[in-house]
């Protein structure tokens, strides 16, 4: 039997080559990046010396989730801070429910942006005014429809702030809900959680999410905030850390109790709009970080097409799958303990079968959405 092709058969020759070229990257991928977030260790219990913080929110139409989800900011356990909430161009009765919590709760502070047809509706103009008048010197930033997952949400977010770490990437997940939908966002926020976490691990931040983020005032100032991409309703939580951050000034944090978890979106269609937003500032990314992001899925489109073709090939079928099991348990062990410690455990199972979808979802939402118009925040 032989164990290789003959040299006559060029096709399955050059395909197996191939083959093994996106095997390799796989595996460096798994092991450069993922490798070091499955090995991540957060400390068991919360930080003791705490400096004080502001906590930032910008709110559109949001009283609902103002009313339900608000008190359980305000009430951290948090030795001293203050939340600003910026109440961007609001029609509903926003204004009428952050008054009455207001006092309630002294250390809540309102900053009411009346409707103009002149005020952008993106978030960068409330986030600047919102920063600029923070009474403390550290950072946290949510979103309005985002729950933390316990009062001791604060205490380790801003806990990592130091001295030398003036930004923290925290996660935010979706809540679990029941069908397929739901399994589809929460597995891409997953795997989305897992990139840019491994990839700050690993020395390259490139985003944070803005529901669960924290950096410094001074930082914000430091690089003009938002100025560089202000033309852009996008770009507060990608295209800012990766001109803020530098190497060591930044951490993550992915204790349980810091996620901040949000309503998945119901709707197929929705769903579609929320990802076209995100795309919208890719094209801004730098060549590196480009070709960093984008190799992995290619490779992993290309790594499921060329191990199937060579399936068909009886003297590299067997040859074939024995690399591809190896590829598939590595990755299975490696990302399934990133997940675990993402709180997707119930995603683990059926890795193989999420990890050949996200192969083919991947560069579809990505193709279809980049050239999305600017996104509108309702």
């Amino acid at each position: 039997m032989h164990v290789l092709p003959n040299s006559e058969d060029l096709f399955t020759w050059i395909v197996f080559i191939l083959f093994c070229a996106f095997s390799f990257i796989q595996l460096f991928w798994v092991l450069f990046f993922y490798l070091r977030l499955a090995r991540h260790k957060e400390s068991t219990s919360p930080p003791i010396n705490l400096s004080p913080v502001t906590v930032v929110i910008a709110a559109r139409n949001e009283e609902d989730n103002l009313f339900h989800l608000l008190p359980k900011i305000l009430a951290q356990d948090y030795p001293e801070f203050e939340v600003i909430v910026v109440n961007h161009q609001s029609s509903d009765d926003s204004s009428h429910i952050l008054k009455a919590f207001q006092r309630q709760y002294p250390h809540l502070k309102i900053i009411e942006l009346e409707r103009s047809k002149h005020l952008r509706n993106g978030k960068k103009l409330p986030l600047t005014i919102a920063i600029k008048g923070a009474k403390y010197e550290h950072l946290i930033f949510t979103d309005a429809d985002c729950e933390p997952n316990s009062n001791e949400w604060l205490k380790h977010m801003a806990g990592k702030f130091t001295e030398k770490k003036q930004i923290i990437l925290g996660y935010g997940p979706y809540k679990k809900e029941s069908g397929l939908l739901n399994r589809l966002i929460r597995l891409d926020t997953v795997m989305i959680g897992a990139n840019y976490l491994s990839f700050a691990k690993a020395g390259v931040p490139y985003m944070g999410v803005g529901r669960n983020l924290g950096y410094t005032r001074s930082l914000f100032l430091s690089v003009n905030g938002f100025k560089s991409h202000y033309s852009l309703q996008s770009g507060d939580d990608d295209l800012f850390i990766q001109e803020a951050a530098k190497k060591g000034n930044y951490a993550i944090c992915i204790h349980p109790d810091s996620f901040a978890y949000s309503e998945s979106k119901n709707t197929w269609a929705d769903w579609y709009k929320q990802k076209s937003r995100h795309f919208t500032t890719t094209e801004y990314y730098g060549v590196i970080k480009k070709l960093l992001l984008g190799i992995y899925p290619l490779s992993l489109l290309l790594f499921y097409a060329s191990f199937f073709t060579l399936c068909f090939h009886n003297q590299l079928c067997w040859l074939s799958i024995g690399v591809f099991s190896f590829i598939t348990l590595l990755k299975w062990s490696v990302q399934g303990r990133i997940m675990v410690k993402l709180k997707e455990k119930n995603l683990v199972w059926a890795f193989p079968f999420w990890d050949a979808l996200y192969a083919v979802l991947a560069p579809i939402l990505f193709y279809t959405t980049e050239k999305s118009t600017q996104n509108q925040w309702k």
